[in-house]
């Protein structure tokens, strides 16, 4: 059995996935599998509609499928933002067919959440390996100002044509590579979670995502040259990581603090000179940070930790609480940080069980982590070679905002990840000096 029919079989709501090369016209077949005896509706933007929208909603007409007219949405801005939500249901409310969304990580997340709102499931045509949300239990969406991950079902079918994908952008499959790349880090705090007893590794949701996560990212080059088999394995590998968040019912297997980066700049609106930055790109990075801060880990001799000191320097709740509405004082979600953190907070009692459990097992700890982390030199070669960002620069970001980013990233979710292990430890401040200061990976000169 395929790493992909197992997956199918551990999947709650995904019955049928497709890959291959030229399937486009197998979309009225797995529709009627699925949904025998249902009307469709195309639902794309202008681009992708032009990629792929407007072929499904020929071959569904000759394969006699009755269709409602396409819903396209025009919007040059459009992205993940509840207010397209209203438009779409507003547009579902006037009859019952089943949307078949064909594009890529807006389109679907607008979709998904769109579908399960009125009540019925969608079926999903990939136009890009892009990112692993298309077979994701859940859909992020910014409303009030506010990243949040709506529940709501994956696809019941979905159809990747790697024709198709494989002529995508190749900024968008970079930004796929950094999605897929972000589940080594996510896998890493996993490993710190469940060693820290906070939350435990489910075998089935890890061996998902993990086996052969490594093998799907040793070739970026063919990745980059557009190879299918390489590209098959990368749109493969991100269906995958969905559908362990199908099984888990959590994004827990396929994100991490890489993740939390991505969802705070989202929610601070942070533009690239005006422009929106993909997931993809915005993971990337944040992959980067966080596993330059696991290399600080891995050096450090945690089997010598002074766990009194920690635990003296331990905030109360009510200064964390300070802490946490200083730090999004002005901002559209003020009490998110209180909000999150309470939610995770430690008294100093558990804190030294916590960091007693760290100490005592530190050599298998550090073994477990030391297998999962790609190192960072490593890491930026072969983002670097797909040609995702590797510099925070290289999405207009300074240096300053992306240290700010380690500590304000720690307070928007309640995750438990390396992040957390550097604030209890005492580190985080000392790790980013050295990542931040002079002969550092990102030294900041002149105020940068």
């Amino acid at each position: 059995m395929s790493k992909i029919e197992k997956a199918l079989e551990a999947a709650s709501e995904t019955n049928a996935l497709r890959i291959g090369k030229g399937i486009l016209n197998q979309v009225p077949e797995l529709f009627r599998e699925q949904f025998p005896g249902k009307r469709a509706i195309v639902v794309a933007d202008k681009t992708t509609y032009k990629v792929a929208g407007k072929a499904v909603y020929e071959e569904l007409k000759a394969a006699g499928i009755e269709q409602e007219e396409p819903f396209i949405f025009f919007d040059q801005e459009l992205y993940a933002e509840y207010s397209y939500i209203d438009q779409l249901t507003a547009a579902l409310k006037t009859h019952d067919a089943i949307p078949v969304a064909v594009g890529s990580g807006t389109i679907n997340d607008l979709t998904k959440l769109s579908s399960h709102l009125m009540g019925r499931r969608y079926m999903c045509v990939a136009t890009a390996a892009s990112m692993d949300g298309y077979t994701a239990f859940g859909a992020s969406i910014t409303a009030n100002g506010a990243k949040q991950t709506f529940n709501c079902p994956a696809p019941q079918a979905c159809l990747a044509d790697l024709d198709i994908i494989c002529k995508a952008p190749k900024i968008m499959t970079a930004a796929g590579f950094g999605d897929l790349f972000a589940k080594i880090t996510a896998g890493a705090d996993w490993i710190l979670a469940d060693a820290m007893g906070v939350e435990a590794i489910d075998n089935q949701g890890w061996s998902i995502v993990q086996d052969g996560l490594h093998d799907t990212l040793s070739d970026p080059q063919g990745i980059a040259s557009g190879n299918m088999d390489a590209v098959s394995k990368l749109i493969e590998g991100l269906m995958l990581g969905g559908f362990a968040m199908q099984w888990a019912k959590s994004s827990r297997p396929a994100s991490g603090a890489e993740h939390q980066f991505s969802h705070l700049w989202n929610m601070e609106h942070f533009l690239n000179h005006g422009e929106h930055i993909s997931h993809g790109f915005q993971v990337s990075l944040g992959t980067l940070a966080i596993t330059a801060l696991y290399e600080q880990v891995l050096e450090t001799p945690f089997d010598k930790l002074d766990i009194e000191t920690c635990c003296q320097s331990w905030p109360s709740p009510e200064e964390s609480d300070a802490l946490a509405l200083q730090l999004f004082a002005g901002t559209d979600f003020p009490t998110i940080g209180v909000q999150e953190t309470r939610a995770k907070y430690i008294f100093r009692e558990g804190l030294a069980i916590e960091l007693k459990r760290l100490k005592d097992n530190w050599s298998m700890i550090r073994t477990r982590l030391s297998q999962q982390i790609i190192p960072y030199k490593e890491a930026k070669e072969r983002l670097q070679l797909v040609g995702a960002p590797t510099e925070p620069e290289d999405i207009g970001m300074t240096r300053t905002q992306l240290r700010e980013a380690f500590i304000r990233a720690l307070f928007i979710r309640r995750r438990y990840t390396v992040l957390d292990l550097a604030v209890r430890t005492g580190y985080l401040n000392k790790w980013l000096d050295e990542l931040f200061s002079r002969g550092g990976i990102w030294e900041i000169k002149n105020n940068n």
